[in-house]
């Protein structure tokens, strides 16, 4: 599963204080998720207005 912010995304750094390899960064509008990101999913669990989600790309 691969992990994308959406719009939602107030830039409260919740997310970027919990990703294990820095993969999140500051974007114009909010942040973004890098090719570093090894999918563990911490940022989803914490982001506390859930504007984390989780999609799946060619069935995975």
């Amino acid at each position: 599963m691969t992990f994308v912010i959406t719009s939602e995304c107030v830039k409260c750094g919740t997310c970027v204080d919990i990703c294990p390899t820095s993969a999140i960064v500051e974007g114009d509008e909010q942040y973004v998720i890098d090719s570093s990101c090894i999918d563990c999913g911490r940022c989803m669990e914490v982001c506390p207005i859930e504007a984390i989600k989780g999609v799946k790309i060619n069935g995975k």
